[in-house]
């Protein structure tokens, strides 16, 4: 008999690759943090050395989620300033709040809340665009969660860096020192918007990212008024600006792109720009409902994000899936928009590929890591169980989520954090609340 350290064994197996395939009694071997083999259960109990059983009857097993898009330590801001378009949500209240208090200490604490939210939710890797990425570099690795962490790129002071200069010179170095091999840590650079930064730092940014051979993300048309503001100021709409300033290439993913003109699209396409898609951000600031059908059809990946906590107000994935589905639908009216199959696939492999990540997580494969999520389906609001798929993007709720693995690792069992103190991170956040909360009392935000 051959030795795995794991063997998962589950009702069904829904591996995203191939598309739509739903393998019954399967089961997952797991050695050395990596998936070995899926194959039947009957057949893997009798291949199989095993060092931990995880038997699941009931349970979907699928890929871990990819949270292609957030701000992991806004998680503190949650609620603060609710019910606001979204440069009133940024110019009077998130900007003037992080200027208090955006801090090393407070990036870890949020971080530390984000990831555990997000792991209990299925979630094993995030795309983080926040102040003091080493710190959420850090963390991260601490909290054993796989990441991609940016380099965020503005040109106003931040109590992180003085202006675009100093945020690219300290992006440099996170990319060499510590993480340039890391298993769980991968980096990129993340300039706001084309409104927050100059044509001279988008330039150097280029050719530091091509130097570097990374990947770039930014904020893109979010927002009518975002490219109204681009007109009166440049003549240009936000993704010409990035073209004519070389920034449009395969390289690049749109955080966003809500309001796209068909031949921005095709241009989408020629480049190989990749989207990361936020629907309920989108929704709760009332920025519009993304050409997600349009996008598909003509070929560009788009992945599958929640936005920071402060403007979803939630970090689960589930209800991103859900809710992207729906809303394709909607805007195209097509009920066979988005089925289920290509949701759950934008939130695990084409959230993957929008990251470069494709290689490594996603989908269950040998040889990738074993990132997974089980999914218990005995419960009232997704029974009976006539196509798992369906069910998994349409009635999962995030309590359903029994058991999550990053690299192996088992981080939550039984609907349970293993290895992270939620009381102690419940303890911070209360602490933070006061703190927040009371400043709040005293000066608006």
């Amino acid at each position: 008999m051959q030795h795995c350290d794991t063997l998962i064994s589950a009702g069904w197996c829904i591996p995203v690759e191939p598309h739509g395939l739903v393998l019954t009694d399967h089961s997952v071997a797991v050695r050395d943090g990596r998936i070995i083999d899926i194959v039947p259960t009957e057949e893997a109990r009798q291949k199989y050395a095993v060092g931990v059983l995880i038997d699941r009857p009931n349970h979907v097993l699928i890929p871990g989620l990819v949270n292609a898009h957030t701000h992991a330590a806004m998680t503190l801001l949650r609620g603060l300033a609710d019910d606001l378009p979204l440069q009133r949500w940024l110019k009077e209240a998130v900007w003037p709040a992080e200027a208090r208090w955006a801090g090393a200490e407070m990036v870890r604490d949020g971080t530390r809340l984000a990831i555990a939210e997000m792991l209990l939710s299925g979630c094993t890797c995030f795309s983080d665009q926040y102040f003091f990425p080493e710190i959420v570099a850090e963390t991260a690795v601490d909290l054993h969660m796989r990441a991609m962490v940016g380099t965020p790129v503005i040109e106003f002071a931040t109590a992180w860096a003085k202006d675009a200069s100093e945020c690219l010179n300290k992006g440099a170095e996170l990319v060499h020192d510590p993480y340039a091999e890391h298993s769980l840590i991968s980096t990129c650079f993340v300039p706001h918007s084309t409104s927050t930064v100059s044509d001279q730092s988008f330039k150097a940014l280029r050719v530091l990212a091509d130097q570097l051979d990374k990947r770039v993300q930014i904020h893109l048309h979010e927002s009518r008024q975002e490219i109204e503001d681009s007109i009166v100021a440049t003549g240009k709409r936000p993704f010409e600006v990035l073209d004519h300033l070389g920034l449009v290439n395969s390289s690049l993913m749109a955080v966003h792109a809500v309001h796209l003109t068909d031949k921005e699209i095709s241009r989408f396409v020629e480049a190989g720009v990749s989207v990361a898609h936020c629907p309920r951000s989108n929704l709760k600031l009332a920025d519009g409902i993304a050409p997600i059908q349009d996008l598909l059809d003509a070929g560009v990946v788009v992945g599958l994000g929640t936005d920071g906590a402060a403007s979803n107000n939630v970090l689960e994935m589930p209800g991103e899936m859900r809710t992207a589905a729906l809303l394709a639908k909607a805007k195209a009216d097509n009920a066979a928009a988005l089925p289920a199959a290509a949701a759950l696939r934008m939130a695990t492999i084409e959230g993957a590929k929008t990251l470069g990540l494709d290689s490594c997580t996603g989908s269950i494969v040998t040889g990738k890591w074993a990132d997974l999520t089980c999914i218990d389906m005995m419960h009232l609001n997704s029974q009976p169980v006539y196509d798992p798929i369906s069910q998994v993007v349409y009635t999962v709720q995030p309590h359903q989520v029994r058991d999550v693995w990053v690299g192996g690792k088992h981080q939550v069992e039984n609907g349970e954090l293993v290895h992270i103190d939620k009381n102690d991170i419940l303890r911070r956040t209360a602490e933070w609340q006061q703190q927040i909360g009371g400043h709040k009392d005293r000066n608006s935000v």
